[in-house]
């Protein structure tokens, strides 16, 4: 028996005739009958040899659909429909009167009261006998707030309202003047103390940074806040360059900005070169910090004992645990050194 692969294939092609042709293609298509998503036509060969019997007739389809439909003959019903009805007709209930059993005599001028109160008294009357299902929270709550005057004024039956809106006075926009601030920063001013850039939108990153640089030898200032400035990795890097030399700032507040957990992560490095800073506020920056930074700020804890206020949000319980405990140890060190 000769090989397979001996078989010259292009010689067989060349001999066969048309006809023979369009029968191989026929059996070598490849069709997916399973495969719901494709037309009919692609899941199964075509199978007609009938000719076109002409145009798409839309009404002629539609008027032979209707004539052979009313010619065909209705199947009778099992159960023939005679107009009769069944079951039992419909009769409301009746409100029926209290049974004597549970009729309740009051005294005279006790009656004369509740049949004469208005449904605010008869609210007031239902909240403080514990009837709190009658009424809303909010109208049982003020019943038995209130002593000698009538709490609800809308009654029992009365719909369901909100408490007003409190509309609340919009922030004052900060009026510091950065540029000022950044000089007396820069000239070891002694009546600056405090510094609160918070809610500026508009400072330049480099002014940021030179900021930091500034308060690098500076001796004054105890309280910096740059919440919502929108620093990013950058200043980061410069506020761990400053956490490392200033020996006077207590209080740092770097809440809501863009820093990374790669900028956030030198700054809680740098804390290992401080030990002045007393409150220290990193939340709610653009991206989460991630277990490793998490991680490396309850180490920093542990080997910190002038922290006493820390402001993040923990997203894992380990981290947040060892956080807790290693603030609670430095004010109980501090309660304990002012009873000394």
């Amino acid at each position: 028996m000769s090989d397979p692969r001996d078989i010259d294939e292009d010689a067989i092609l060349k001999g066969l005739s048309a006809e023979e042709l369009d029968q191989l293609e026929y059996e070598l298509q490849e069709m997916d009958p399973e495969n719901a998503m494709l037309p009919a036509g692609f899941r199964q060969r075509d199978q007609t040899k009938k000719n076109p019997t002409g145009q798409f007739d839309r009404d002629a389809l539609l008027d032979h659909l209707e004539k052979t439909a009313m010619e065909h003959e209705d199947r009778e019903d099992l159960v023939p429909f005679t107009g009769e009805k069944k079951g039992k007709a419909f009769v409301p209930k009746t409100t029926g009167q209290i049974p004597e059993h549970e009729q309740i005599t009051l005294e005279p001028e006790l009656e004369e009261a509740l049949k004469n109160a208005t449904d605010a008294e008869m609210c007031d009357i239902a909240a403080i006998l514990g009837m709190y299902t009658l009424m809303s929270n909010k109208q049982y709550y003020d019943a038995l707030g209130t002593t000698g005057t009538i709490a609800n004024t809308e009654g029992i039956n009365s719909v369901v309202k909100p408490d007003p809106f409190k509309i609340f006075p919009d922030e004052p926009p900060n009026l510091t003047n950065v540029e000022e601030t950044l000089d007396r920063i820069h000239n070891n001013d002694s009546t600056l103390t405090e510094v609160n850039l918070n809610n500026i939108k508009d400072i330049p990153i480099p002014t940021l940074k030179e900021i930091f640089e500034g308060m690098k030898g500076n001796s004054h200032v105890e309280s910096l806040s740059i919440a919502a400035t929108r620093s990013n990795d950058p200043v980061a890097y410069a506020c761990a360059e400053m956490l490392q030399e200033n020996t006077s700032l207590q209080s740092l507040n770097i809440e809501s900005n863009f820093i990374t957990s790669e900028g956030m992560m030198a700054v809680i490095k740098a804390m290992a070169s401080n030990a002045t800073l007393i409150e220290f506020k990193i939340d709610n920056q653009r991206q989460k910090l991630g277990d490793s930074v998490e991680m490396e700020i309850a180490a920093m804890l542990e080997n910190n004992s002038s922290i006493l206020k820390f402001g993040y949000h923990f997203t894992q319980q380990g981290p947040r645990a060892r956080a807790a405990m290693a603030i609670t140890r430095n004010n109980d060190m501090l309660r304990q050194q002012r009873l000394r």
